[in-house]
């Protein structure tokens, strides 16, 4: 597996510094609140995880399972709920947690559900932007590393359902996705 990765942006210890660091921030902004952390699954679940441990203050968690990708390295442009909330967000201050924003597509959709569903506040925070190729105007109110366009892996990031649990972000080599 590692074989597979051609260099290593992003080591483990600085996505610990930084998820802690973003945590202290979100406790502060949202110590006097009950905000809605919903993660974007499968790439955000080992972020979001240590991200609201990272957090002291009471949150709600949720999941949703969205998808403008689906087996494929380029966004399709059409955004599919594979899993819906399990929680209202009428009223409520949201928090969408990301792996990565690459298209912007799946965010732009979910910030448009969110306040058509009337959320109080809909706020985006994101491990990684990759501000390069975006498709849509979306913007993270907090980004932990931009990274450049490369085909990123690990921590959450597949290709192919592989590599998520790589615990840093690398760079995968081109041979392994141009092959398929």
């Amino acid at each position: 597996m590692k074989e597979d990765i051609e260099k290593i942006l992003i080591q483990e210890v600085e996505i610990k510094e930084k998820t802690e660091e973003i945590g202290k921030q979100m406790t502060q902004e949202y110590k006097d609140s009950f905000p809605l952390v919903i993660g974007v699954l499968k790439g955000a679940m080992p972020f979001m995880a240590d991200l609201t441990r990272a957090i002291d203050a009471h949150l709600e968690i949720d999941f949703m399972d969205v998808s403008s990708y689906g087996n494929k390295m380029v966004s399709s442009g059409e955004v599919k709920i594979v899993k819906d909330l399990d929680s209202s967000v009428k009223g409520r201050d949201i928090i969408i947690v990301e792996d990565i924003i690459d298209s912007g597509l799946t965010l732009n959709y979910l910030v448009s559900l969110f306040h058509h569903r009337q959320a109080n506040s809909v706020k985006i925070v994101t491990l990684l932007d990759k501000p390069e190729g975006r498709k849509a105007d979306v913007v993270p109110d907090i980004a932990g590393f931009t990274v450049p366009d490369e085909f990123v892996v690990g921590y959450g990031l597949d290709y192919a359902e592989r590599y998520r649990n790589l615990p840093y972000i690398g760079i995968l080599k081109p041979e392994i996705y141009r092959g398929s």
